[in-house]
């Protein structure tokens, strides 16, 4: 099943139902979900989508249309026939004997060396495999630039899971058998000097044997499968758009697929001038922060889910709706996760909000306090407010209490205005199903923690507490104190 998020929708200028329409007609989708993205630390974040399918499939033809559709970007093709391994003297004695179809045939690790080279940022030589001789040519190469989209393509590119665990997407090109056989016949003996005979010899023999011993088991791991191959316009058209959102993503929002940035405008970039700014007022910074933190929870409560309604209209008509998810719940991390609240009541009329208090022991690094939190919150959807993520160490302990508390992770939300790379690694890696919905990625952290280009200190910023003077003891300003049984109150 195919499922078309608002989100895809807007992007697109077609309705959700267009949409779904389109990608049912043209493709199939398989899994939970049509991109994969495995990017450790430190490697670059450009994309990566395989292409496999049978021999003569059409896979090269939807490669070329998909780097056609995205010229104003850098795209290169790596194709898996580059890296067949030289033949023997003995095997090319026997080359008749010879299944080229076969994982054996290509060199692997070659393939895995150039693959990770690109993703390095660093160009590589691809070899030229000569097809009439069955041998590498040793004075002939191709060079192939970094790009910003790297395809690979050939019939058994997924057949090894390491290659597999570096792309993107993965694409099945899925033709008929007499159409690939009539292909290969036209291809080999024009391209590649061979006569009929030997073409339909070869292909009885081990191109169709390898196909469903090696080719087409492979298919189960393609994230999105396309029938009829390069005459389905439809379903490469979706795929462009869909790499060219990614393209357009902050980089770690194509490392994790669950970090949301809200759209830039220049009311929003407005907005981030005024409360960076540290000569702005503290009534101007509380004004332009809560109108920010506003569009921050409207864009979070967008990603919880909805069930259809219809409503009767003054007029009498049936209007088709939506009903929002009704078991939901904010959770502030004390003290600036609370400048957050207010717009969160008003966009959710009477809504609960529990808290969670977090402080800074000494060396000791995190401990939590204090806590109060709705009896029933492991049956609702969390909306977690903090608006600075900074290392993460605070939400990594927030969020591990709301999962102690029954939370499933996929229904915690995690609302901030500001995130620092260094915080979204930490929070993602750790758990990797819950949202995070920011306005902006800062650059890093420095090496006193803080975000840069940041904002400062955000709770001393809202609640003016920068004025008071002298820094006051954190015991006495919230007056926590230890009860019998070893727990904090404040």
């Amino acid at each position: 099943m195919c499922f078309i998020s608002s989100h895809d929708a807007s992007e697109t200028g077609k309705s959700a139902d267009v949409l779904a329409a389109e990608w049912a007609n043209a493709i199939e989708i398989v899994g939970p979900s049509n991109v994969v993205c495995i990017v450790a630390d430190g490697e670059p974040t450009n994309r990566a989508p395989g292409v496999a399918g049978g021999t003569a499939s059409g896979k090269t033809t939807v490669c070329d249309m998909i780097i056609q559709q995205l010229h104003d970007h850098r795209v290169v093709l790596v194709n898996q026939d580059s890296f067949y391994r030289g033949l023997t003297p003995d095997e090319l004695a026997h080359v008749q004997e010879y299944n080229f179809d076969h994982p054996d045939a290509f060199d692997t690790e070659q393939l895995l060396e150039c693959i990770y080279t690109l993703r390095r940022g660093e160009s590589v030589q691809i070899p030229t495999y000569d097809f009439k001789r069955h041998q590498r040519c040793t004075d002939t190469f191709r060079k192939v630039n970094v790009a910003d989209v790297v395809i690979l393509e050939g019939i058994l590119i997924f057949h090894d899971p390491r290659v597999r665990a570096l792309m993107n997407m993965k694409i099945f090109v899925d033709t008929d058998a007499d159409v690939r056989l009539a292909r290969r016949i036209r291809r080999d003996t024009v391209e590649r000097g061979r006569d009929v005979n030997n073409v339909l010899e070869q292909y009885g023999k081990f191109v169709k044997p390898s196909f469903d011993d090696f080719v087409l088991p492979t298919k189960k791991y393609a994230d999105v499968i396309i029938p009829r191959g390069g005459d389905n316009h439809v379903a490469i058209d979706l795929i462009v758009q869909h790499i060219r959102t990614k393209l357009g993503q902050h980089d770690l929002c194509k490392i994790y697929s669950n970090v949301y940035v809200i759209q830039s405008t220049y009311q929003i970039r407005g907005m981030h001038t005024l409360i960076r700014d540290q000569e702005t007022t503290k009534h101007d910074f509380v004004f332009y922060a809560d109108r920010l933190i506003r569009l921050v929870v409207e864009h979070g409560l967008g990603h919880l889910p909805f069930t259809e309604k219809q409503v009767i209209t003054p007029t009498g008509s049936v209007y088709t709706g939506v009903d929002f998810c009704k078991q939901l719940c904010g959770v502030s991390i004390i003290r600036s996760g609370e400048s957050m609240e207010n717009a969160l009541r008003a966009c959710c009329k009477g809504i609960k909000i529990g808290k969670i208090l977090i402080h800074r022991d000494g060396d000791n690094g995190k401990q939590l306090i204090y806590e109060k939190l709705p009896r029933d919150i492991a049956n609702r959807h969390v909306l977690l407010l903090d608006p600075v993520l900074a290392t993460g160490n605070s939400a990594v302990q927030a969020i591990e209490l709301l999962v102690q508390k029954g939370v499933p992770e996929s229904h915690i939300i995690f609302l901030n205005l500001i995130s620092a790379p260094e915080g979204i690694h930490a929070v993602c890696k750790r758990f990797p199903f819950l949202k995070i919905v920011t306005s902006e990625i800062d650059a890093a952290l420095n090496e006193e923690y803080r975000v840069v280009p940041g904002m400062g200190e955000f709770g001393d910023r809202y609640f003016g507490t920068d004025e008071d003077g002298p820094d006051v003891p954190f015991d006495t300003a919230f007056q926590i104190s230890k009860t019998p049984d070893g727990t904090f109150s404040v």
